[in-house]
C-alpha cells in the first residue's frame, strides 16, 4: 500500500482543472515575447517544454500576461451577444489562459521536482494571485449564469464527454461558491487567498525544515548495519553539505526512514527517527505548526461560508465516498483488525528483543529493524539478498515497461535528445500497440535538496483530441543516488513504488478524452490511486519479476528459492503497514471535520487525541506522516482525501480478484482494464466503470483477506 501522490499544482491549476497547451492560435496574437518560451507553443515533439530555454525569470512575465490574457477571453465569454451555448461557453472557458496554464504546469513541476530560491519567491508572491485570478472566474455571477444556461440544458447535448464536461463546470462554479451573496463572495476570496499563502509557506518551510533535518554522524561505526553502497553515499552526501568526513543520511518525507531497517546501533536507529519526527517543530522558521493550525482553521471557515458543516463534507462532494461519514465508516472496518493485528506483532518483536538480552521496551525506531530480523528468522529471509537483483534501470525498462508492453502493448524508447530540467532526468518515448507514437514520458529518480520527498507522477502536457495533444508525463522519486560508479539498487519496496508511479503514468498515457479537464487522471481523488495500486501486483508476477529480477554482478535471474520466500513473507507485517496509512488517513479525516475552531488546538495535542479517538494511537506504531509534515494534506492536493489511498486499495484488491479469477495477467484482460478503467479519463460515473469492468460493486473482502485480517 503505496503513500505516493499524483501531484497537484495550485489552487487555480486544481480548480481550473485544465492545465494545456493550447496550440497557437489567435488566442495569443496580442501576447508576444520572441525570448519568453511560455509566450508560444513549444515547437518540441507533443510540445514539450523546452528546459533548455526555460529560465526562471520566464515565469513572472508570463503569469503577468497570462492573466491578463485570460481575463480577457472571460470578458469576451461574458459580453457575447449570443444565447449561451456549449461551444461559446463552456469549451470558450475549457481553453482559455493558454498562456498562463502553459507556465503555470511548468513552475508547479518544479516547485516540486526542481526548486531554488527564485522559484521559492514566486510561489509564495504568486499563490494568492492565483488564488485570486481563480476566484474572480468562479465566482464571476455573468459567467455562471451563462454555465447555468449550458448546464440547464445538458440533455440536448449529443456527446456524453461535452454533457460530462458542462456537468463538471457547473459543479465547480457551485462548489467554488458561485451562489453566494456579494458579501459572502468577497470573505471567501479573502480566505482563498490567505489559504494559498498557508499552502505555499507550509511547502517552502517542509522541504527546508526536510533538507536541514538530515543526520550527521561523526563515526563510521555509527552507521553499523548500512551497507558499503549506503556508506559510501552518506559519505558523499556529507561532503556536499561541507561535513568532509562525516556522514549524513538524509530525511524521506514518511515518518519512518529507510536506514532504520538495518541500523544495529539503537542509538543511532533512535537519533535518526526523533530527527524525522521532529524536523518541523523546532520553534524555527520553518516549524510549520502555526501554520497547519492556521490552515485548518481557514479551512473551516470556508465550508462554513459554502453551507457545509464542515471542511471533508465540502471537499467530498465530488469524489466516490460522497461524503465524511462514508470514508470514516470505511476506516472503521480495515483500522480495527489492522491495530489488533499490529498489537500480535508488537509482541512477537518484544520477545524478539527479550529473547537477545535486550533490556527495553520495542519503540518506533526499533520496529522496522526487529521487523527485519523476525523475518529473516521465520522466512529466512534478508533484504540484503534481494537488493542485489534489484538495479533500478533494468527494473523500470525490463520489468515496469515489461508488463505494459504484455498487457497494453505498449513500448518505450529512450530519448536522449529531448532537453530536460535535471541532468538526472531521463526521456523516453511511448508507442501504442499499433506502433503509433503516443506520448513523451520522463522519469526523475534520485533525491536532491531542491526536490519534495516522496514519488510522484505529474504531467507537463495533458492529452486533448480537442487541442491535438498528446500527454507528456513525469514520474518523480527520492531513491538514494548511488555514490559515482556504483549500481542504483533499491529495495523490493521501491520497486513496488516504481510499478505504483507508473499505474497513474498509465492512466495518463492511454488516455482518449477530448477535454483535458476530464482527460487521464483528472478523476477523483479516492478512484485515482486504483490503477496505481493495481499496477503493484505485477512487480510480483512470475514472468515479470524474472524478467527484471537480475543480478547486477552475476548477471543471473533470481532464484526460485528467493521467490518462494518472497511469496511466503508477502502477508508479514501487515498489521502495521495498514495501521500506520489507517492513522494518516484518519488524522487527515480529523483535521478537515471538526466543525468549531475551538476544537482546533495545537497541533500536536491535537494529532494525539483524534488518533486515541479513533483507537489509532499506538505508541509503537506511528501514523505514516506526522500532522507538521503531513506534505499529502497540507501542500499536496490530499485534503481529507487521505483515505483515498485505502479507498483505492479496495476497488484494487478486488479487481485483482477479477483478474485472478480471469486468466491474470493477459492482453486480453488488460485490453479489457484499458477499455473500462484507464481509457475513460472522468467520462463516465466511477461506480459504474467499476461494474462494468468486474460486473459487480465494490467489495472490501477482498482486502481484507489480502492483509489476512480475514479467512
Amino acid at each position: 500500500m503505496k503513500s505516493n501522490h499524483l501531484l497537484v499544482a495550485a489552487a487555480s491549476l486544481a480548480t481550473l482543472s485544465a492545465c494545456n497547451n493550447t496550440g497557437d492560435s489567435k488566442n495569443t496574437a496580442n501576447y508576444k515575447d520572441v525570448n519568453n518560451p511560455f509566450f508560444k507553443e513549444s515547437p518540441l515533439q507533443y510540445h514539450a517544454p523546452e528546459f533548455d530555454k526555460i529560465k526562471s525569470e520566464h515565469f513572472k512575465p508570463a503569469f503577468d500576461t497570462g492573466m491578463v490574457q485570460q481575463n480577457a477571453e472571460i470578458e469576451k465569454i461574458i459580453n457575447n451577444k449570443e444565447a449561451a451555448s456549449f461551444e461559446n461557453t463552456v469549451v470558450a472557458l475549457e481553453t482559455s489562459g493558454e498562456i498562463l496554464k502553459r507556465a503555470q504546469i511548468v513552475f508547479y513541476n518544479f516547485t516540486s521536482a526542481n526548486k531554488d530560491s527564485a522559484i521559492t519567491q514566486l510561489e509564495e508572491e504568486y499563490a494568492p494571485k492565483f488564488s485570486a485570478h481563480s476566484d474572480n472566474i468562479f465566482l464571476n455571477d455573468q459567467l455562471f449564469a451563462r454555465v447555468k444556461a449550458v448546464y440547464d440544458n445538458r440533455e440536448a447535448l449529443k456527446d456524453p464527454e461535452d454533457k460530462k464536461l458542462t456537468e463538471l463546470y457547473f459543479e465547480k462554479f457551485e462548489m467554488a461558491g458561485a451562489n453566494l451573496s456579494a458579501e459572502d463572495k468577497a470573505k471567501l476570496k479573502k480566505l482563498n487567498e490567505e489559504e494559498a499563502a498557508l499552502n505555499a509557506r507550509f511547502s517552502t518551510q517542509l522541504l527546508a525544515a526536510t533538507k536541514g533535518g538530515g543526520v550527521l554522524f561523526d563515526d563510521v561505526a555509527e552507521l553499523e548495519g548500512l551497507s558499503a553502497e549506503e556508506i559510501q553515499a552518506a559519505q558523499s552526501d556529507a561532503e556536499k553539505a561541507g561535513q568532509k568526513g562525516k556522514y549524513l543520511i538524509a530525511l524521506q518525507n514518511t515518518t519512518q526512514q529507510p536506514a532504520l531497517q538495518t541500523l544495529k546501533n539503537r542509538a543511532s536507529r533512535e537519533k535518526l527517527y526523533k530527527a524525522s519526527w521532529t524536523r518541523t517543530e523546532k520553534g524555527d522558521a520553518n516549524d510549520t505548526r502555526k501554520t497547519i493550525e492556521q490552515m485548518a482553521k481557514l479551512r473551516l471557515q470556508k465550508a462554513k461560508l459554502l453551507g457545509q458543516p464542515n471542511y471533508a463534507a465540502w471537499k467530498l462532494q465530488d469524489q466516490m465516498a460522497k461524503n465524511p461519514a462514508a470514508a470514516k465508516d470505511m476506516l472503521k472496518q480495515i483500522a480495527t483488525p489492522a491495530v489488533a493485528m499490529a498489537k500480535n506483532e508488537a509482541a512477537e518483536l518484544q520477545k524478539l528483543i527479550d529473547a537477545e538480552g535486550g533490556n527495553f521496551k520495542l519503540e518506533p525506531w526499533d520496529w522496522n529493524y526487529y521487523a527485519e530480523k523476525l523475518r529473516k528468522q521465520k522466512y529466512d529471509l534478508d533484504e540484503a539478498q534481494i537488493k542485489p537483483y534489484f538495479e533500478i534501470t533494468t527494473v523500470l525498462e525490463k520489468g515496469v515497461f515489461f508488463a505494459a508492453e504484455k498487457l497494453y502493448g505498449v513500448t518505450f524508447k529512450k530519448r536522449t535528445d529531448i532537453p530536460v530540467y535535471h541532468p538526472d532526468v531521463v526521456a523516453y518515448e511511448v508507442f501504442d500497440k499499433d506502433g503509433s507514437s503516443i506520448a513523451i514520458y520522463y522519469l526523475d529518480f534520485y533525491q536532491r535538496d531542491s526536490k519534495s520527498g516522496g514519488a510522484w507522477m505529474s504531467n507537463y502536457v495533458e492529452q486533448s483530441t480537442l487541442l491535438n495533444q498528446k500527454p507528456v508525463i513525469v514520474n518523480v522519486y527520492n531513491y538514494q543516488k548511488p555514490a559515482q560508479g556504483r549500481p542504483s539498487l533499491i529495495s523490493f519496496d521501491d520497486v513496488e513504488t516504481m510499478f505504483h508511479e507508473f499505474g497513474h503514468s498509465i492512466h495518463g498515457l492511454v488516455a482518449k478524452q477530448k477535454y483535458t479537464s476530464i482527460s487521464g487522471t483528472n478523476v477523483p481523488r479516492d478512484f485515482v490511486e486504483f490503477p496505481s495500486q493495481i499496477n503493484e501486483h505485477w512487480a510480483l508476477e512470475p514472468s515479470v519479476l524474472k524478467n527484471y529480477a537480475i543480478h547486477y554482478e552475476t548477471k543471473k535471474v533470481i532464484p526460485q528459492e528467493l521467490l518462494d520466500k518472497m511469496d511466503k513473507a508477502g502477508g508479514f507485517n501487515q498489521g502495521y503497514a495498514v495501521t500506520e496509512l489507517a492513522a494518516a488517513a484518519a488524522l487527515d479525516m480529523a483535521w478537515h471535520s471538526v466543525s468549531d475552531e475551538s476544537q482546533i488546538g495545537d497541533a500536536l495535542s491535537f494529532e494525539k487525541k483524534a488518533l486515541s479517538e479513533v483507537g489509532l494511537l499506538v505508541n509503537e506504531v506511528p501514523p505514516r506522516y506526522h500532522s507538521p509534515y503531513f506534505n499529502h494534506i497540507w501542500g499536496g492536493g490530499y485534503s481529507a482525501g487521505y483515505y483515498a489511498y485505502i479507498w483505492s486499495e479496495i476497488l484494487d484488491q478486488d479487481a485483482y480478484q477479477w483478474f485472478k479469477d480471469n486468466g491474470g495477467m493477459t492482453r486480453e484482460n488488460g485490453d479489457r482494464f484499458r477499455e473500462y478503467i484507464l481509457s475513460i479519463g472522468n467520462t463516465k460515473d466511477l461506480n459504474q466503470a467499476f461494474k462494468d469492468f468486474t460486473g459487480h460493486a465494490a467489495d472490501i473482502k477482498p482486502l481484507l483477506r489480502s492483509k489476512g485480517f480475514i479467512q
